[in-house]
C-alpha cells in the first residue's frame, strides 16, 4: 500500500484520515527488539521539559478570531516554538478554528477533536463533521475546538512529492517477486524520504506526536480552560494518551476511540493491524457470499479470500483500464480493498467495485484508493501521506534494516493475514531511509493522577485491533474500557445509541460507564 502506518477514521466522519500503520514500522522481530531498549529511553516521560517561564509568551497569547468561510465556523492562528527545546528560536503557526456552544445548559468549556492518521486536518474534520454531527446535547454545551497538527494541512505542511510523483509512487509494486522488484520499491521508499528532506527539511524533525500534544496544552491556556477535554480517534488516541502522560494534573473528559497500544514496537503494530485488515474482510466475506451480487462467489468465506487473492495475482500480471492514464494494478487495486475495510457502509460499493474490476473496468477500485489517499480529481494530492509518514518515522525507530529483514518477516505476516500480509509487510519499508532520527519509541503510558480516561475499542476494528484497546485502559491508571461488539473503524457516532449515550454521559457529566460495559 504505500507508507502504511495508518489508521482511518470512519467513513461518516467524511473519511477524514484515520491511517496509522506501516510508515516506519514492520520488520523482524530481532530488529525490532535491537532498537526498542534506545527507543524507551526517548519516550515522552524522560524528555526534557521546557521550562513555563521560557514558554509563557505562548501560553499567554490572545488570537484574533475571524470567519473563516463557513458557516458557523471561526479561524485563527496559534504560535507554538519550533523546537520546544529552543522555545526562543523559530516559530511555527497552527491553523485552528471553533464553533461556539449553542446551548441550552451550562457551558463545559472547550472540546478538543482529532479525527486522527497521523496526518489527518482537524481543523477539515471539526468543520465537515465533528462541529455539525456531533450529538447535540454535546455541541450545545462545549465550544467544539480543532488545530490541525504541526506539519499537517494547514499547519505548516510536510510536502514531498508532487501529484504525478504520487501517482507513480502509489502503482509501485509492493508485492516483489524477484531482486529487481525488490529495488524498485527500495527506490521508491528512497525517493519519497528524500522528496520530504528537500521540501519539508526545517519542520521534519519537529512532527512528534510529543510536540503536537505540547502545542494542544498552549491552545488549552489560551482557550481558557483548566483541563482539556478530548475526543481522538485512531491515532488520535495515542495523541490524547501522549498528552495525559505529558500533562496528568490537565486532563479533563479524553475519550480515546480506536485506541493504538503505545507499549508496541513497529512490527507487532504492523503484524496486529494486518491481522485486523483480514478480520474485516473475513466479516465482509461473510457477508458478501450471501448476496446474490457477490463478485467472489456465494461457495464460503475461505473461497472468496482465495477469489480475491487470484484476483490481485491477475492485476499483478495484467492491470485493467480504469477510463484514465492509470491502470489498477495489485498495489492500488488493494488500496481500494483496504480502504473499504474501514467502514462496513462501504461494502456495497466495494462489491460493486470488484464485479466492474473482475470484470476488465477498474475505475470503482481506482476511486476507493484515490479516497483513501486524498487524491483530488485534478491529480493533486492533501499532504496526510506525506504527514503519515514524517510523524510515525520520528515517533518509532525503522523495525527494517533493510529488504532482507522484510523477506523473514514476511512469513509472520502472512499468517496474520494470507490475503494482505505479503504487501502490508513490504509497505512498511520506507523509514528504513527516512531523512530524521526517530525521537520517540514504544513504552507503557499509565498518566499517574490523571481524571478518569474513556478508552473505546471495536471487536472487529481493522486499523485499531480490539486488544490495543484493551492494552491502553490497562496502562492508563484512571483507564476504563467501553467496548463495541461490531465493525468498522472506531465507534463514536457510528450509530449504536448505547455508544453513544456512553460517551455523551461521561462528556457531560464526568461520569465513566461501568467498567466491562459492552454495546453492540
Amino acid at each position: 500500500m504505500d507508507s502504511r502506518r495508518l489508521l482511518r477514521t470512519s467513513a461518516t466522519a467524511l473519511a477524514a484520515a484515520g491511517l496509522i500503520l506501516s510508515g516506519c514500522s514492520g520488520g523482524s522481530d530481532a530488529a525490532a527488539s535491537r532498537t526498542t531498549a534506545a527507543a524507551r529511553q526517548a519516550s515522552p516521560s524522560s524528555s526534557p521539559s521546557p521550562s513555563p517561564e521560557a514558554l509563557k509568551r505562548f501560553y499567554g497569547q490572545k488570537p484574533t478570531w475571524r470567519d473563516c468561510g463557513v458557516t458557523g465556523f471561526q479561524c485563527a492562528t496559534l504560535r507554538a516554538p519550533l523546537d520546544y527545546a529552543k522555545p526562543d528560536g523559530e516559530q511555527i503557526d497552527l491553523a485552528i478554528s471553533r464553533v461556539r456552544a449553542t446551548g441550552p445548559g451550562k457551558r463545559l468549556g472547550s472540546l478538543l477533536v482529532n479525527p486522527g492518521g497521523p496526518g489527518g486536518s482537524a481543523v477539515g474534520y471539526l468543520q465537515g463533521y465533528a462541529g455539525v454531527g456531533y450529538p447535540a446535547p454535546v455541541r450545545a454545551r462545549y465550544d467544539m475546538v480543532a488545530v490541525d497538527p504541526r506539519g499537517v494541512a494547514r499547519s505548516e505542511p510536510v510536502e514531498c512529492l508532487t501529484g504525478p510523483q504520487m501517482d507513480t509512487f502509489t502503482q509501485v509494486d509492493q508485492t516483489p517477486d524477484d531482486t529487481a522488484e525488490v529495488n524498485v520499491l527500495s527506490a521508491a521508499f528512497k525517493d519519497f524520504s528524500a522528496g520530504c528532506a528537500k521540501k519539508s527539511q526545517a519542520i521534519l524533525p519537529h512532527v512528534s506526536t510529543v510536540e503536537t500534544a505540547r502545542d494542544m496544552d498552549i491552545l488549552r491556556a489560551v482557550l481558557g480552560d483548566e483541563k482539556l477535554s478530548y475526543v481522538g480517534a485512531s491515532y488520535g488516541t495515542f495523541l490524547g494518551a501522549t498528552y495525559a502522560e505529558l500533562f496528568p494534573d490537565r486532563v479533563g473528559r479524553l475519550v480515546l476511540d480506536g485506541a493504538m497500544d503505545p507499549s508496541l514496537p513497529a512490527i507487532d503494530l504492523n503484524r496486529d493491524q494486518t491481522a485486523g485488515f483480514e478480520t474485516s474482510f473475513r466479516a465482509f466475506a461473510a457477508d458478501c457470499v450471501t448476496k446474490p451480487d457477490c463478485p467472489l462467489g456465494s461457495e464460503s468465506v475461505e473461497a472468496a479470500g482465495e477469489a480475491l487473492k487470484k484476483f490481485f495475482r491477475d492485476v499483478d500480471a495484467e492491470p485493467v483500464p480504469t477510463g484514465e492514464s492509470r491502470a489498477l494494478g495489485e498495489s492500488l487495486a488493494t488500496t481500494g480493498v483496504i480502504a473499504a475495510m474501514y467502514d462496513e457502509g462501504a461494502w456495497p460499493q466495494l462489491r460493486e467495485a470488484l464485479t466492474q474490476a473482475i470484470g476488465g473496468e477498474g475505475s470503482g477500485l481506482l476511486a476507493l484508493a484515490d479516497s483513501y489517499y486524498e487524491r483530488e480529481g485534478d491529480g493533486t494530492y492533501a499532504n496526510l501521506m506525506f504527514a503519515n509518514a514524517a510523524v510515525n518515522c520520528l515517533d518509532l525507530p525503522a523495525a527494517y534494516g533493510g529488504p532482507a529483514d522484510v523477506s523473514k518477516a514476511v512469513p509472520s505476516f502472512e499468517k496474520a493475514s494470507p490475503i494482505f500480509g505479503r504487501g502490508l509487510a513490504w509497505a512498511a519499508l520506507n523509514c528504513t531511509s527516512w531523512p530524521t532520527p526517530p525521537t520517540g519509541g514504544p513504552h507503557r503510558i499509565t498518566a499517574e493522577g490523571a481524571a478518569p480516561i474513556l478508552v473505546v475499542g471495536t471487536t472487529r476494528d481493522p486499523a485499531t485491533p480490539y486488544k490495543w484497546a484493551q492494552s491502553l485502559a490497562g496502562q492508563l491508571s484512571s483507564g476504563t474500557l467501553l467496548t463495541y461488539e461490531g465493525d468498522g473503524h472506531t465507534a463514536y457516532g457510528r450509530g449504536s445509541d448505547c455508544i453513544d449515550t456512553a460517551i455523551n454521559t461521561y462528556l457531560l457529566d464526568g461520569t465513566p460507564p461501568a467498567e466491562g460495559k459492552r454495546c453492540s
